[in-house]
């Protein structure tokens, strides 16, 4: 089903954004040892690290929604039976997350265009390209907003083996 494929899709991105915290690691053991060890600090690092965590960490939202990650408030639905449950997440979905992506998804597209026209850039030491980040968050969005599909349809359709429901 449809859902399969968007969880595919999430769980292939994330096995493959997860290799960027190796490489910030990196960058920051690379950067301590160049400016404790060897007293010749790097002007990069220390931005190239930032963007490369906020990559991080917007890209995986998907990938987190999909491994039922994100924090979740279950004080109400609880003690409501399964199928309650399901339905009243199901219309949480719908009354709040769908718009919420939709407008975080439309919204950082506009802003990561406008970041392209103007061939945006840091401000720091060494001034890199910001759009990329910007345009990331706009990916992440989209991304975001199918695992969303995926799960409100395994809500639906009464998919137990694909969703956890607390």
């Amino acid at each position: 089903m449809l859902f399969r494929a968007i969880d595919g899709l999430n769980e292939l991105v994330g096995r493959i954004i997860s290799v960027v915290a190796v490489i910030f690691a990196a960058i920051i053991i690379y950067d301590v040892i160049m400016r404790y060890v060897l007293n010749a600090p790097t002007r990069w690092a220390f931005d190239v690290t930032k963007q490369l965590f906020g990559f991080y960490f917007v890209m995986l939202g998907g990938y987190a929604l999909r491994h039922q990650s994100h924090v979740r408030v279950d004080l109400v639905t609880a003690a409501l039976q399964h199928n309650v449950r399901r339905w009243v997440e199901a219309a949480g979905y719908v009354i709040f997350f769908f718009p919420f992506a939709w407008v975080f998804m439309t919204r950082s597209y506009e802003f990561a265009m406008r970041s392209y026209a103007q061939a945006e850039t840091t401000y720091g030491s060494v001034q890199l390209p910001v759009y990329p980040l910007k345009m990331a968050m706009a990916v992440a969005a989209a991304l975001l907003l199918l695992q969303g599909i995926s799960e409100f349809l395994k809500l639906v359709f009464n998919r137990q083996e694909d969703v956890r429901v607390a």
